[in-house]
């Protein structure tokens, strides 16, 4: 079944005042500028934000004021942990973390004793200034810490993840990615559709990424480099841009069409159909090291970008073929029909 058809997963957003929540959720859900997060206000009440950039990716963020204790009965803890998905506790790597990691423990505590499948996220955010070394350092540092208060509480079997964030860089969309694909339950299907595509086609590194928010919602099962899925990343703000000076206004009319017959979802989170490119559009840029990024659009919110060598261009047929196999195996995958290409 599609995600559509069931109960949106929720993930709760949590963490001490000023450590940084809602500028990672305007960030990377609604293209604020990191620059303009300085300006934001303190989050003083609870905030709802419903997610829901595509049929593939849909899920609700409760983002938590940092002053409300919570593994108290203020949150309400039935009805808030009961049905989460993921908890992504923001912890501000430049302050003292002591308070931040006795809190987190004992929100843990609370969450898990009601729902011991929450995975919890923990982002050490703000690395941006730190070096290499002090990024490593803070990460061990607050996660021997943590291992061990709950291994003293017997929490040791909760799942607690660890990621350094910066909304400076595309390190917390990253991290956001692995978040958004635990709520994915077809996720290990996506991973071998595109393990069968790099296979077949010789491809490097393959990407599905959600256009609206730049976060990937499957790859491949060799490992992320950083510095490829920003290559990847920023290719989509390429595309966008030339297909919103270039694209025919035909296709334009045609996504603002489609963008008013996807509901207030996509309109209320401010994000306008001529944000993403038409279903038909296709890019490749060619390196100057021999490497070539190939952009496929799968619908008007989905793009599966590809990393591979100049010489698999040369087979472009079999890429193409194997490109549409994978389009129509995800739409099959996801009980939706696949818009009609032209």
């Amino acid at each position: 079944p599609s995600l559509s058809s069931m109960a949106p997963p929720r993930v709760l957003l949590m963490g001490a005042r000023r450590a940084g929540k809602s500028s990672i959720q305007k960030v990377v859900f609604h293209k604020m500028s990191p620059h303009e997060t300085l300006f934001l206000d303190s989050t003083n009440k609870l905030v709802k934000n419903d997610i829901a950039n595509s049929s593939f990716v849909e899920f609700e963020v409760w983002d938590f004021p940092g002053h409300v204790d919570t593994a108290s009965s203020a949150v309400k803890p039935e009805q808030t942990y009961g049905g989460c998905s993921a908890l992504v506790w923001v912890i501000d790597a430049q302050d003292d973390h002591a308070e931040a990691l006795a809190r987190l423990q004992a929100t843990i505590a609370a969450a898990y004793a009601l729902n011991p499948s929450i995975a919890f996220e923990v982002f050490v955010h703000k690395v941006d200034s730190f070096s290499d070394d002090q990024r490593i350092e803070a990460q061990r540092e607050i996660q021997q810490h943590l291992t061990e208060e709950l291994a003293a509480a017997r929490l040791q079997h909760a799942k607690v993840n660890f990621h350094l964030t910066s909304i400076y860089d595309h390190s917390v969309f990253e991290a956001f990615s692995k978040v958004v694909q635990a709520l994915i339950p077809q996720l290990p299907t996506l991973e071998m559709l595109l393990d069968t595509l790099v296979t077949s086609c010789r491809i490097e590194k393959a990407f599905l990424f959600d256009t609206i928010s730049k976060i990937y919602i499957a790859t491949d099962s060799s490992p992320v480099d950083m510095q490829s899925y920003e290559l990847c990343a920023d290719m989509i703000d390429v595309v966008i841009d030339v297909s919103g000076v270039y694209g025919l206004k035909a296709e334009a009319e045609a996504d603002q069409a489609r963008g008013a017959a996807a509901g207030p979802a996509l309109r209320e989170e401010g994000v306008s159909s001529s944000s993403t490119p038409t279903t038909n559009s296709n890019c490749v840029i060619t390196l100057n090291n021999g490497t070539a990024l190939f952009l496929r659009e799968v619908n008007r919110s989905l793009a599966l970008v590809c990393l591979l060598k100049d010489s698999v261009l040369q087979q472009q047929g079999l890429l193409e073929y194997n490109c549409a196999a994978f389009r129509h195996s995800l739409f099959n995958l996801f009980r939706t029909s696949p818009p009609a290409l032209t």
